[in-house]
């Protein structure tokens, strides 16, 4: 196996043997082809297909995760939060969801000339809290300023750092037969929150986005000893993407419980208004485990002890070895494919 994959990335060294895992944004088969079609060839290697929300590296007496992602959302303010609270949250999710302990985050600014002061203002507080209540610090960072009309505003890049305190490889090749998935909360928040602030819909209950860190109830799971096998945050392209990637990853069959996934009725009215599946919704503060069946109640038990998965359960299994199929079984008792969309249904909600 090479030994200089992605030194751009991570200039330190990496030892013979060293597993680099590239990040796969969902959202869509529009996405993924753009991944498999540019960036997987010019970087291959066989390191690169395990597809997870950052990269494992084994260092001399440590492992650690690192992880970036930028932020285009539109608008910068929503409720529940705002751009600077989404980069911290998203980024120390992303390392969480590698079974990592985040413990630094970079932060890069691009900011549109005549950017008001006051809500860049807001935002640097706004990460300020975000970081303090993930037990994280924003250590280094960048500013660059492009002509007014050129940037929207202000988009932002975070990276963060993390290390892996045990010896498991929480990732999609460990997902086997018999395997349980448990979801950690309701589902579609984040993206019905943002729509609605953009266009002004001015639904009659308020919808606020979930953004939340996952730290605490994924460290809780990790340290209580459940078999976790792989942990993915539900971001574009919500559950369905998230499923659907997971079983072509791991060459495996899903079946779920449409009855089981929890949807709040502001949310299922807002998409059933919109012609949206809520499936396909995104959040920033939900996350799906893995886990052996003999661990899957325990595990939603453990997650239920913590406000940000109060409502965690069980919503399918693991049937077994396959090409990738998700299916799920309807409230009408219906068998239906559960596939990804062909583009993201909502653009600019992270």
């Amino acid at each position: 196996m090479a030994t200089d994959v992605l030194t751009t990335a991570c200039p330190v060294p990496i030892p013979q043997g060293d597993r680099v895992r590239l990040a796969h944004g969902g959202g869509g088969r529009a996405s993924r082809d753009l991944v498999e079609r540019i960036f997987a060839p010019a970087f291959a290697n066989p390191c690169l297909e395990a597809r997870h929300d950052g990269a494992v590296l084994s260092l001399p007496g440590h492992r650690v995760a690192i992880t970036t992602d930028s932020y285009v959302v539109k608008p910068l303010f929503f409720p529940g939060g705002d751009i600077g609270s989404l980069a911290v949250n998203g980024t120390v999710n992303d390392l969480a969801m590698c079974g990592a302990r985040p413990l630094a985050l970079s932060a890069a600014f691009v900011l549109e000339e005549g950017f008001a002061m006051f809500d860049l203002e807001r935002v640097a507080a706004s990460m300020a809290r975000a970081a303090d209540a993930a037990g994280v610090a924003i250590v280094t960072g960048d500013t660059k300023v492009v002509e007014k009309g050129k940037g929207d505003g202000l988009y932002l890049n975070t990276s963060g750092i993390g290390v892996v305190e045990h010896a498991r490889r929480i990732e999609p090749a460990a997902v086997r037969a018999g395997d349980r998935i448990v979801l950690s909360g309701d589902i579609g928040r984040h993206g019905i929150a943002i729509l609605s602030a953009r266009e002004s819909l001015g639904f009659d209950t308020r919808l606020e986005s979930d953004c939340a860190p996952l730290s605490g109830p994924v460290t809780a799971l990790l340290e209580s000893g459940v078999d976790v096998h792989c942990l993915r945050d539900l971001t574009r392209g919500g559950l369905g993407a998230a499923l659907v990637e997971i079983a072509e990853s791991a060459r495996v069959r899903l079946e779920l419980g449409e009855l089981a996934i929890p949807v709040s009725e502001a949310v299922a009215g807002a998409c059933e208004m919109l012609g949206l599946d809520p499936l396909y919704v995104a959040n920033e503060g939900r996350f799906i485990a893995f886990v052996a069946a003999e661990d899957a109640e325990r595990a939603a038990e453990i997650l239920r002890r913590h406000p940000v998965s109060a409502e965690a359960r069980v919503i399918g299994t693991v049937t077994g070895a396959g090409r990738g199929l998700v299916s799920m079984r309807t409230c009408l008792g219906a068998s239906r494919v559960v596939d990804l969309p062909a583009g993201d249904l909502l653009p600019r909600i992270c």
